[in-house]
């Protein structure tokens, strides 16, 4: 990746919908130039998706939560299929540590979260939950640095 690739890849962390026009405005480059960068920056699996942040309280979603889960190595073919069923599970990363996987959920409501806790509990063993109380940062992006 040179300096123009590094741009483009931060202007779309900022703003994904920005069109081919402003980026090529930014970049000090034409509009085919920057589609055949973004195209090459996807082929090499750099840039992998466009995304809206969604504001999950103002959908219903009121209670975000970490629950961090002990896994047995063997129950990970049953767990990850079933984690990935489930919407309310935003984000589930393997860890280091006393626990082995952790997930980023957002549920209605306590109630909501505690029943699914539950089913973990039932089905996969010991959890430990962290509700959020607020966000300092939200997801996002890594602002490339230019290296030359």
């Amino acid at each position: 990746m040179d300096k123009i690739d590094r741009k483009i890849v931060n202007l779309l962390q900022t703003n994904a919908r920005a069109s081919l026009k402003e980026l090529s405005k930014a970049c000090f480059i034409s509009s085919p130039a920057i589609a055949a960068r973004i195209t090459k920056l996807e082929k090499a699996g750099i840039i992998t998706g466009y995304h809206a942040n969604i504001d999950m309280e103002k959908i219903g979603f009121h209670v975000k939560a970490f629950i961090q889960v002990q896994l047995e190595p063997r129950q990970k073919e049953e767990f990850y299929p079933y984690i990935q069923s489930i919407p309310n599970v935003i984000e589930c990363n393997c860890v280091t540590g006393d626990y082995s996987e952790i997930m980023e959920v957002v549920f209605p409501s306590t109630t909501n979260l505690d029943d699914f806790i539950n089913i973990i509990q039932q089905r996969f063993g010991k959890t430990s939950t962290q509700i959020v109380f607020s966000t300092s940062v939200d997801h996002r992006g890594i602002a490339l640095q230019d290296n030359e």
